[in-house]
């Protein structure tokens, strides 16, 4: 068989091997207060709107057809929220004033967690919508707990609906949190296990989405590896000064870490630190947090509530601290691995990564 043949073969197998996605009708009805406001129907898995129309006394509707179980959304152009659902055959009727949908048992079950997890968020932001800036700025401190506090209260909903919803597809409509708190590697588990969601593509691109967010910028995630480090000293919460050499040698392995109290992902990424700390430190591990902060109080307040029992110096300088120039730092949460002999062997270690590390080096 001649190589051209061959390739033409192998495409034909290939392409029967590729499963169609079957087709479903879809019929989505709804309400709004807001007549002739402009109403969109959006596939989530590519993000973009594949009808709109117009509503006419009160009321608009849908009909098509789209992928079995596709993940879909209604969004009204004035609006905030979506109103999600999966695309299962059984027509949908959505109220866009309230966030509510009648539908399949999935559906309508998919609708009540969704209003219950952004119960936090729309509150904090009916608070915040009607203050002024000067408001803001006076209450900034505030502000910032309540969002973290409303980030946590987020995640914590998508690992509990993870856990308790397994054997349905509502999962896969929390999966971005889950992602970000769990990290990407938690995707291959989930086809591992062969959980029943876990083809769904809505869940891949979601897991590709967030890898490309927590990637860091190629120059940062290569910068000073293979490097020495450089030293620098900042105060403690007591006023006290300390060097980041203080920790380095005698064979402890240094995680220099970059957060700040105000920057939800580092808070997210905090408990992974201290599962990590508490695994390896009685073999060599250390931590030394370098706080962006610009108000020692936040500062304080976050190493408190977020349970660090390592080493924190901070000059309450935010993005003009000591470390941004030394180590090139445009965005946090990251950090620098330093090996006993000051060399700096990694950078941006997260979630599972980190733990992958630090199981390689003692392990």
């Amino acid at each position: 068989m001649g190589m051209m043949k061959k390739v033409i073969v192998l495409a034909a197998f290939a392409m029967a091997a590729v499963p169609l996605m079957a087709q479903v009708k879809y019929a989505v009805s709804g309400t709004y207060d807001g007549s002739g406001k402009k109403i969109y129907l959006i596939d989530l898995l590519t993000d973009k709107a594949i009808d709109s129309t117009v509503v006419a006394n009160g009321k608009f509707s849908f009909s098509g057809t789209a992928d079995k179980d596709a993940l879909m959304a209604v969004k009204a152009a004035d609006r905030k929220w979506t109103i999600e659902f999966f695309n299962d055959g059984t027509p949908v009727s959505i109220n866009v004033n309230d966030s509510t949908l009648k539908g399949s048992p999935l559906n309508e079950r998919l609708t009540k967690l969704e209003i219950e997890q952004d119960m936090p968020k729309r509150i904090f932001y009916a608070k915040s919508v009607k203050m002024t800036d000067e408001e803001r700025l006076a209450h900034q401190d505030e502000l910032i707990d309540e969002m973290n506090k409303m980030f946590d209260e987020q995640t914590a909903f998508a690992n509990k609906v993870f856990k308790e919803e397994r054997h349905s597809l509502i999962p896969v409509a929390f999966c971005g949190l889950y992602f970000l708190d769990n990290g990407v590697e938690a995707y291959d588990e989930l086809v591992r296990q062969q959980v029943m969601f876990a083809s769904h593509p809505y869940l891949k691109k979601t897991r590709d989405d967030v890898e490309e967010l927590l990637k860091p910028e190629d120059s940062q995630k290569t910068a000073f590896i293979g490097q020495q480090f450089t030293d620098m000293e900042m105060a403690d919460p007591e006023g006290k000064t300390h060097k980041i050499s203080e920790l380095v040698g005698e064979g402890h392995w240094v995680l220099v870490d970059f957060w700040a109290s105000w920057c939800g992902p580092c808070r997210a990424e905090m408990p992974n630190v201290l599962e990590a700390y508490n695994k390896f430190h009685d073999k060599g591990f250390e931590v030394i947090g370098v706080s962006f902060d610009e108000k020692k109080e936040a500062w304080v307040k976050a190493i408190d509530q977020l349970k660090m029992p390592w080493l924190q110096i901070s000059d309450l300088k935010g993005f003009n601290c000591a470390a941004a120039p030394i180590y090139k730092i445009d965005g946090i949460p990251d950090n620098i691995l330093i090996d006993p002999q000051g060399k700096i062997i990694d950078r941006a270690l997260r979630g599972k990564a980190l733990h992958n590390r630090l199981q390689k080096i003692f392990e």
